[in-house]
């Protein structure tokens, strides 16, 4: 075993007994976040009569508990929430059909993004689309276009959300097995019919004025959670030959260090890097993993100011190992006529 092999074992070693969920906490942090986003769902849709502005302030918050729910969703995705299977998917089911999210096909596309994440050979699945510079300049004036728009925060963050949960995920993808068409088609009925309840018993204008700054809220900041955490400067990104699960984890996932409340409100997601070297620590052990050992706090550290920066980072450097902007590309004049006169 070579010496960042050993090294990788230890850390992994120093989180063992995070692993186990604990069905207490588990049936605890299920009440405790799905018993105020009800209430705060209702009262939203109580101050329609009184203030637009108070129920926008309580569609905020529960927002906010919306993510946490798509943390318990997403626990349950990696069976690390409650030790029994069937509880898992139950939970997950139900929690999925709360964030529009079908639990076999999340499942599966984020169980990919887990084993090839960094991976500059098998990109593709459950992330976000990356180019190198390479493939940049390389790429017709269409391509370059369409990329640019992906990576537009007013398109990422905006429109992503709607498309990625309202439409993207109500469809199954290519080879997907029965069991996981089913839960799909099971996931969208629920969605449509928990809708069509909604809008029958208190008006579809007052389900949407409710529902769509939630969804909005919740959808924004999981896009942005997601995204923040692999897009920052000195990233991981390696060639199937050179890739390293372990590097992945502890160098392209970042710790982001945010106010305790949000760290709460989040599902302790921030504490990315520990997730990706373990994802069957549940999120309600991640920040006392993280404290296990000096050596799993020694890693990229983003703050809510900091983080602002990822989004000038668009395209990744295989020769500096870091990602650049769109501006960045002028500098680059060099290698856009290497890279026209090969392609001749």
């Amino acid at each position: 075993m070579s010496s960042s092999q050993h090294e990788g074992q230890s850390w992994r070693e120093d989180i063992a007994p995070y692993e186990r969920p604990h069905t207490n906490y588990s049936v605890w942090q299920i009440i405790n976040t799905l018993g105020p986003f009800f209430l705060l769902w209702y009262l939203a849709y109580w101050s329609l009569s009184i203030s637009y502005w108070l129920t926008l302030a309580a569609a905020v918050v529960a927002g906010g508990f919306l993510v946490r729910i798509f943390i318990i969703f997403h626990d349950c995705c990696h069976k690390s929430f409650f030790k029994n299977r069937m509880a898992n998917e139950m939970v997950g089911t139900i929690t999925g059909i709360l964030t529009c999210c079908p639990y076999y096909q999340w499942r599966h596309t984020h169980t990919v993004h887990h084993v090839t994440s960094g991976n500059l050979s098998k990109r593709g699945t459950g992330d976000i689309w990356t180019l190198t510079v390479a493939e940049y300049l390389s790429a017709s004036w269409l391509k370059r276009l369409v990329y640019r728009l992906y990576r537009n925060p007013l398109f990422m963050f905006g429109l992503g959300p709607i498309y990625i949960f309202l439409i993207d995920y109500r469809f199954n993808r290519k080879r997907a097995g029965m069991k996981e068409r089913i839960n799909t088609y099971i996931t969208n009925i629920s969605i449509a019919g928990l809708a069509g309840l909604l809008c029958w018993t208190i008006g579809w204008q007052q389900f949407l004025l409710v529902q769509g700054p939630i969804f909005l809220v919740s959808g924004i900041a999981g896009i942005w959670l997601f995204y923040v955490q692999h897009q920052f400067e000195e990233a991981y990104y390696e060639t199937d030959e050179n890739w390293d699960y372990v590097k992945a984890a502890l160098q392209g996932s970042s710790f982001y260090k945010l106010p305790r409340v949000l760290h709460w409100i989040t599902g302790n997601i921030g504490f990315h890097h520990i997730h990706h070297l373990s994802p069957r620590v549940p999120n309600y052990y991640l920040e006392r993993a993280h404290h296990s050992n000096h050596r799993l706090q020694d890693v990229q550290t983003i703050t809510l100011r900091t983080s602002l920066r990822s989004l000038r980072f668009r395209i990744w450097d295989e020769d500096s190992k870091k990602y650049v902007g769109f501006r960045d590309i002028k500098g680059l004049s060099a290698k856009a006529k290497k890279y026209s006169a090969e392609a001749h």
